[in-house]
């Protein structure tokens, strides 16, 4: 998910890359196995991918998977290799209750059983979409309060973004010039979540031109998502003023992979 580049008035944020682990069919919370062979290979090609983009944080979901495609993904970095990675529990998947560990045909018999579709459907003993909204919105105080932290003299003193033009298609779209950019690893269903949130709870764009039943589509394994995020900070508080995202659910390192 995301945030990355801060910048702008008072505070500027711009995106981050945030790629999102490999899993399988149902695997949800309780099922925390490591990244299988394919899901390893997909990882590195995501670092080969991203592995000139200069990154100031990596935070990553605690769960098994998440936490190793960010340690891959940093390992193949020329410039940042030797971050910290943060784990957060509030980026882990979200919880598919009794559905967990089964296909994902079965969760959508169950959810048409109940005249829902999948993404609004909740599983019994499953997270509902606001309660992951709610770890959503949890990260990115804790995110935003951290880049100011960190970063204050580059995004506080009035410095003003410039935004990059149109997407070249390279892996540093959006993210030239930025004063901070953070690699967040999280999940599919999650940042199927988040997308939602994002725009229609925190007036984030779209990318122009893009469909819209594929910005709200689960995000697939190592699918890239960028955003471009400022902040106003003052000595009372920080609040975020605009949300663009720069593109969603990209897999250019995986069409390479297979060519």
């Amino acid at each position: 998910m995301a945030a990355n580049q801060i910048t702008e008035q008072n505070v500027a944020s711009r995106l981050n890359s945030n790629a999102k682990a490999i899993e399988k069919d149902g695997s949800g919370q309780s099922i925390d196995p490591p990244l299988s062979e394919i899901g390893v290979q997909q990882a590195e090609a995501a670092g080969q991918y991203l592995q000139d983009v200069h990154f100031h944080n990596v935070f990553s979901s605690n769960m098994k998977r998440a936490r190793q495609t960010a340690e891959i993904i940093l390992r193949k970095n020329k410039i940042c290799n030797n971050l910290a990675i943060v784990t957060d529990p509030d980026l882990k998947e979200r919880s598919f209750g009794i559905a967990e560990g089964g296909q994902v045909k079965d969760m959508r018999n169950m959810a048409k059983a109940a005249g829902q579709s999948i993404p609004e459907y909740t599983p019994p003993d499953g997270e509902t979409m606001d309660q992951v909204k709610n770890r959503i919105s949890t990260f990115l105080s804790s995110l935003f309060q951290q880049m100011v932290d960190e970063h204050h003299d580059k995004i506080c003193q009035g410095n003003e973004f410039q935004p990059d033009g149109p997407l070249a298609g390279r892996p540093d779209d959006g993210v030239q010039n930025v004063f901070a950019h953070t690699l967040v690893v999280s999940h599919g269903a999650y940042m199927r979540v988040a997308m939602r949130y994002f725009i229609e709870d925190l007036a984030c764009t779209a990318p122009p031109g893009a469909n819209m039943a594929q910005v709200f589509s689960a995000c697939p394994n190592t699918g890239m998502c960028r955003f471009i995020v400022t902040l106003k900070c003052s000595d009372a508080n920080i609040q975020l003023s605009t949300m663009k995202c720069v593109f969603v659910n990209r897999q250019d390192h995986i069409m390479a992979e297979n060519h």
